[in-house]
């Protein structure tokens, strides 16, 4: 935790706090890990801060990431036009050769990636557990510590292989007791439930096509009593909805709820394929979303119905999903389809700059659990913040600077504060060697395709 005091000057800043204040001329300060100072004009001084000329920029609450695969960092580009199931069956021979290197260094990667793109916290499911494998949640959750993202990791689990009539082959799926002596024993080692905590854990069983309703069930039932929340994929595509009918006779929506799978502690990710009754029940119900609107297009499993979630209540957050579906792997990206897919699905009104903004921030806070410390920038907040610079040849002239932000091109991240700590400047990760990352990267990538 930082024990410095750094003092923004001269940015715009959009606060999102409940009077979503915008200062056109504005300052932010932090003092060690939380927010002190957040007002219009210049800044007051402070003896022995460091001071970031914020001319030309906008500052931002960080970025909250909902929903993604840390490990496929480092098999993109694989199955590149292929439906969801016909991904899934190319890719899990390749996912089968993960180990705990393999992890570490796809989950460096992923999450400098997410810091250069303004995210300060990440969700992370991580689901598949080979048998050789070593400790997987523990190699990511040591990447997220040395990159310095917020983290919150889910540990995931698959009990239906192939042989069961799932779609994992044997050699990454576990038995019930086992995952769930496993996800107790990582709450027990990893969870902190502090205001400012770095790390929580998620329980997340994958989906309904290879986790049984046993273990769903008993999940949640975990889930509850060690006060965590909850998280898996759910109607992602319309082959999953058809699945579930003809399995269970209910809509996956019908079949979650049924084992104890709605709730504010809970949170799905994509969400695509729900009708309105299901809408209107999820937002009853204030069940999450985390919206991955590139992972979802390059699929081509359909567009969520962001509108018309969030109007009926369910928080609805963005995720970048995992790099095996979404190269980029930008959470800044994911801001722009988010509005650019709700507008060509429900019309040029349907989803705002503002809006698309809040879901990346205040949003995504909600749906983790955090909105009393991250999501907004309030005096007595935690300092995750994200400096925008704007006075470059692609944005200098755009007249609102939320809109050059969300419409705009990626602009260059000037700064990054994460619990008060710099981990980007200048557009460049300074908590691990961007460069040295990459070469680990691709010599992961090559090992792994010729296993």
């Amino acid at each position: 935790m930082s024990t410095a005091t750094i003092v923004i000057d001269g940015a715009t800043v959009v606060t999102l706090d409940r009077e979503r204040r915008e200062l056109a001329t504005g300052h932010v300060v932090a003092e060690g890990n939380r927010i002190v100072a957040v007002g219009a004009g210049p800044a007051p001084a402070y003896d022995g801060a460091r001071v970031v000329d914020g001319r030309g920029c906008l500052v931002t609450p960080g970025f909250v990431n909902t929903h993604q695969h840390l490990y496929q960092w480092v098999t993109r580009g694989l199955a590149a036009d292929a439906t969801l199931f016909g991904w899934l069956t190319t890719l899990y021979p390749v996912w089968a050769g993960i180990d705990e290197e393999s992890v570490q260094v796809a989950a460096q990667g992923a999450l400098a990636r997410l810091a250069r793109t303004g995210c300060t916290t990440a969700a992370d499911h991580h689901y598949l557990f080979p048998r050789a494998g070593g400790d997987l949640l523990e190699a990511e959750i040591l990447a997220a510590a040395e990159v310095g993202l917020r983290f919150h990791p889910a540990r995931g689990s698959m009990d239906l292989s192939e042989k069961d009539g799932g779609l994992p082959p044997d050699s990454v799926v576990q038995d019930r007791d086992e995952i769930l002596v496993a996800t107790e024993a990582a709450i027990d080692r990893w969870h902190d439930p502090a205001p400012d905590s770095m790390l929580r854990i998620v329980v997340a069983p994958c989906s309904p096509f290879s986790v049984t309703g046993d273990l769903m069930r008993e999940a949640a039932e975990l889930a509850r009593r060690k006060g965590v929340r909850l998280h898996t994929h759910l109607a992602e595509t319309t082959d999953e909805a058809d699945w579930c009918q003809e399995k269970f006779g209910r809509t996956p929506s019908e079949y979650a709820e049924e084992l104890g799978w709605t709730g504010p502690d809970v949170w799905f990710a994509h969400g695509i394929h729900f009708d309105d009754a299901e809408i209107k029940r999820l937002g009853q119900t204030r069940t999450g979303i985390a919206h991955c609107p590139s992972s979802n297009a390059r699929l081509g499993a359909g567009i969520a119905r962001v509108a018309d979630l969030r109007l009926a209540g369910s928080p609805v957050g963005l995720g970048v999903d995992g790099a095996a579906s979404n190269e980029a792997g930008s959470l800044l990206e994911e801001l722009r389809h988010a509005l650019l897919f709700a507008r060509a699905r429900g019309g040029p009104q349907a989803l705002g700059v503002r809006a698309a903004l809040e879901m990346a921030t205040l949003d995504g806070a909600r749906i983790l659990g955090r909105e009393d410390d991250i999501g907004s920038i309030e005096v007595g907040k935690l300092a995750d913040l994200a400096l925008w610079r704007l006075d470059t040849l692609a944005h200098a002239g755009i007249a609102d600077p939320v809109a050059a932000l969300v419409l705009g091109s990626p602009p260059p991240l000037e700064l990054l504060l994460v619990n008060g700590l710099p981990v980007v400047e200048h557009d460049t990760v300074v908590t691990v060697d961007e460069s040295t990352v990459a070469l680990q990267v691709a010599q992961v990538q090559h090992d792994l395709l010729a296993k």
